[in-house]
């Protein structure tokens, strides 16, 4: 029993398979995922899978490279559609400095607004960060977002700042980059942060794991991320396999 906490089934890269990807990711033991959505194209679609299959559910909030597209009616867009059985949480939100479409003031501004809206609606966020971990912090900080928690997706940076995560109530989820023979951070992160408040995803299309690196990911593939968390804890795969679930369960609120 595998949960991948963050899949992207409705980007194009899926639109010619998406029910096979979805098999293969059952047939390894996929049970459970969450398809997030980002933007005026992303939403719909990830509400379109949620709703069609059970064991799949949607994020919805807004990618903070597309920060400055965002207007007031795609807010309430979101918060409405936060009342849906099948939203799980709000994002990816966060900041972005890799890409230079919208500038950090604006990222900030969207970001510290999908928190509240977060806040409002009582679900967990899902946090993109791009070369900008101290500000979050900072935004996760000044905003009380432990009051709700929520992930720091696919982490990868120093296990200092994961730390002051998890002290405020996140958890820290890994993907394919923990499997790569050149990352020394994400390892380290596997290996300090405790057991219970690691998740596990794919982030597919992207970051595809050892040795699939540089080819299409799927949530097949967050397998290999369980292994290989399971190999830096000296744990076997099925202990890694429902801890991870058990948190995610936890998180999202499910039975």
């Amino acid at each position: 029993m595998l949960f991948d906490t963050h899949v992207h089934l409705n980007a194009d890269q899926f639109m010619d398979d998406r029910d096979e990807v979805i098999k293969r990711a059952q047939e390894e033991g996929v049970s459970r995922m969450v398809v997030v959505g980002f933007d005026r194209k992303t939403i719909p679609l990830a509400m379109e899978i949620a709703e069609e299959y059970d064991f799949i559910y949607a994020a919805v909030g807004w990618h903070p490279v597309d920060a400055i597209d965002m207007q007031d009616e795609d807010l309430k867009w979101i918060e409405e559609l936060a009342e849906h059985p099948k939203v799980v949480a709000i994002g990816e939100m966060g900041l972005d400095y890799h890409w230079d479409k919208s500038p950090a003031d604006v990222q900030k501004e969207v970001f510290r607004k999908q928190i509240a809206l977060a806040k409002k609606v009582n679900l967990p966020i899902i946090i993109h960060n791009r070369e900008a971990t101290e500000d979050i912090v900072q935004i996760l900080r000044e905003e009380n977002a432990g009051e709700i928690g929520g992930i720091m997706h696919c982490y990868n940076d120093v296990v200092d700042y994961a730390k002051e995560c998890l002290d405020m109530g996140f958890y820290i989820s890994l993907g394919g980059p923990v499997t790569f023979k050149n990352a020394t951070d994400p390892k380290i992160v596997a290996e300090e942060v405790p057991m219970d408040r690691l998740l596990i995803e794919t982030d597919c299309p992207f970051l595809a794991p050892h040795p699939n690196r540089g080819k299409r990911n799927e949530p097949a593939y967050v397998k290999l991320v369980a292994e290989k968390i399971a190999e830096i804890k000296s744990l076997s795969l099925e202990e890694v396999a429902e801890q991870t679930t058990r948190n995610a369960n936890k998180l999202f609120n499910l039975s």
